[in-house]
């Protein structure tokens, strides 16, 4: 009798102790609070290497049920078009999310060029070199109808590191928590309205590497993950 009663004692101290210990491993301090506030309008530049905001670009038709999610998942979204001297144009899309925790993962082109009406035909994983390093990244084929097409080329960082697909940014996620940490997120993407993949892919690389020249090392470490 006094046996089992020990033995209960000792499981219900184990089932404590586990639970206590659970609750001590979940990360409460949020990355996001001890970096400078990202202010994603101020960080981009409306002019650099031979690109300058075009005020009224084109974009994609927003469904607004998408919107409203985007709402939920991000703390700030910046949308701008920006032309050439050849008069070539490339959206540029980013998405910040101060926490990346469960529930509020990122909102994934795959998800949202579908949900407005887009057909993806190709997705495939890919690397954009630039003169700091290379990026992982994914790159899609869309086209609305079979009359727009629109090639996109996208990656993901959590923190300060590139995260491509669910498992790939599940595994940096755990490494920022298990140092107490909650990380944040930005979906970085560059698109084109062009029938031409290869020749969009290519411009969409000549446009990162030109963006990430005109950026600070610090903001170029929280967008792509190279200093």
């Amino acid at each position: 009798m006094k046996r089992a009663v020990v033995s209960s004692v000792v499981a219900g101290v184990l089932m404590a102790a586990s639970a206590v210990g659970a609750q001590m491993l979940v990360p409460r301090h949020m990355l996001a609070d001890s970096l400078p506030p990202m202010q994603l309008a101020e960080s981009i530049p409306t002019r650099f290497g031979e690109w300058q905001e075009e005020q009224q670009g084109m974009s994609a038709v927003v469904n607004p049920s998408v919107e409203a999610e985007l709402r939920k998942i991000y703390t700030q979204t910046l949308a701008r078009t920006y032309v050439n001297r050849d008069g070539y144009r490339v959206m540029l899309s980013l998405a910040y999310g101060a926490n990346q925790s469960d529930g509020l993962s990122m909102h994934y082109p795959e998800i949202c060029y579908p949900a407005q009406g887009f057909e993806v035909t190709g997705n495939s994983n890919g690397v954009l070199n630039t003169p700091r390093g290379a990026i992982p990244v994914k790159r899609l084929q869309t086209n609305l109808a079979g009359q727009r097409f629109e090639p996109v080329t996208y990656w993901g960082t959590v923190g300060d590191k590139v995260a491509i697909g669910g498992i790939n940014k599940k595994l940096v996620e755990m490494r920022y928590r298990l140092g107490g940490n909650i990380p944040d997120g930005l979906l970085f993407r560059v698109s084109s309205i062009d029938n031409d993949p290869a020749r969009s892919f290519a411009v969409q690389e000549r446009f990162v590497a030109d963006l990430q020249q005109a950026l600070p090392p610090a903001t170029r470490l929280r967008f792509m993950g190279l200093n």
